[in-house]
């Protein structure tokens, strides 16, 4: 992030900045020098006072509630979804674009839902809403293998189970695990914390991750499917998925078969995955290679692996995908967002979305 005096630079305010996905905004900001003149770090009221380091000088954290959204030109939400439902109508009325990272406006029609490597030209034009969403953290790794074999091959369907991170809870999702696991260790009979998951996730497997639906899938697993078919332009678009927590700290795993319309080559496959932009092949020239959310590799990569095509059904394969949830899964999506939108000069001269601030 680059501190300028240029006043054409956005004025930029982070919601939820002392949060996982907050505090990663920020170190994505100062790593990839995105310009601004003006930065404002928000949270709640709990939170307001704290001073947090950028571009080596310290920030004081601002209470959402006293926040002049006036004083913004871009404005990042990653404070939950009902913090968004609650404070994103009057931020964008106050003049702001909002990069939103929760579920609050994602299916929202006038509100794109982006992923720069696959839909970027629904950012041709400012949102009629001012908002851009950001999609789920395991919907975007799966849309930037989906994209590219669609336009090949054709997908008929697509079934995938997550494996997903405690970072996916935030800080508390974290130190839960952590606290858990070191209880559990020292006594394998003791009640472990289970505020964030339940049943508990220290040295177990929950497959089940928020509210469960009518349907019997839960929230999460339809958010993957609607995000998927939303982002692809594919409104009959096959996707089913089971999403699972499992005791990791950060990086969501996700194993996926796939249908395509015709038969698939696994080199050609993998040619097609490692042209794609951030996305890394394991296994393209040694086949006992994959990626592991411990040691994957690049942190703004996808990572794949166990690329299989089916000797039974040659239209069918597996990849193993991993991503940093965090960062690929949510900070730097949005900080990838911004970058366009500065780009197509959205903000320039208090012009966004038809109106004028």
């Amino acid at each position: 992030m680059t501190l300028v005096t240029d006043p054409a630079a956005p004025r930029i305010a982070i919601v939820g900045a002392t949060g996982a996905v907050g505090s990663t905004l920020i170190e994505l900001l100062e790593e990839r020098a995105l310009p601004y003149r003006e930065l404002h770090l928000v949270a709640s009221s709990r939170s307001a006072g704290r001073l947090i380091p950028v571009g080596g000088r310290p920030y004081e954290v601002q209470a959402l509630e006293d926040f002049d959204f006036g004083l913004a030109d871009l404005a990042f939400f990653s404070a939950g979804t009902g913090v968004s439902a609650e404070w994103v109508p009057g931020a964008v009325a106050a003049g702001a674009l909002v990069i939103d990272n929760t579920n609050a406006f994602r299916m929202d029609p006038g509100t794109p839902l982006v992923v720069p490597q696959v839909n970027f030209r629904a950012l041709d034009k400012p949102p009629e809403s001012g908002i851009i969403a950001n999609p789920n953290c395991s919907t975007i790794p799966l849309v930037r293998v989906l994209q590219p074999v669609e336009r090949r091959w054709g997908v008929r369907q697509a079934v995938v189970s997550t494996y997903q991170a405690a970072s996916g809870q935030g800080h508390h999702g974290v130190e839960e695990l952590l606290e858990g696991s070191d209880l559990a260790l020292r006594d394998p009979d003791a009640e472990l914390p289970s505020e964030r998951f339940r049943p508990p996730l220290a040295f177990n497997v929950v497959p089940f991750i928020d509210v469960l639906q009518d349907s019997g899938f839960t929230l999460e697993e339809e958010k993957m499917v609607r995000e998927s078919r939303k982002i692809l332009d594919l409104a009959h678009l096959d996707v089913t998925t089971t999403c699972v927590r499992v005791p990791v700290v950060n990086c969501h795993s996700e194993a996926v078969w796939i249908e395509a319309d015709a038969p698939v080559d696994r080199d050609e496959l993998i040619t097609l995955l490692s042209a794609q932009s951030e996305v890394t092949v394991h296994d393209a020239e040694n086949r006992a290679a994959f990626p592991t959310p411990l040691k994957a590799g690049h942190p703004d990569h996808v990572h794949v692996g166990r690329v299989r095509v089916s000797p039974h059904n040659p239209r069918g394969f597996w990849l193993w995908l991993v991503s940093d949830n965090l960062r690929v899964g949510a900070a730097l999506n949005a900080v990838q967002i911004a970058e366009y939108v500065l780009g197509r000069g959205f903000l320039a001269d208090g012009v966004l979305a038809g109106g004028v601030r």
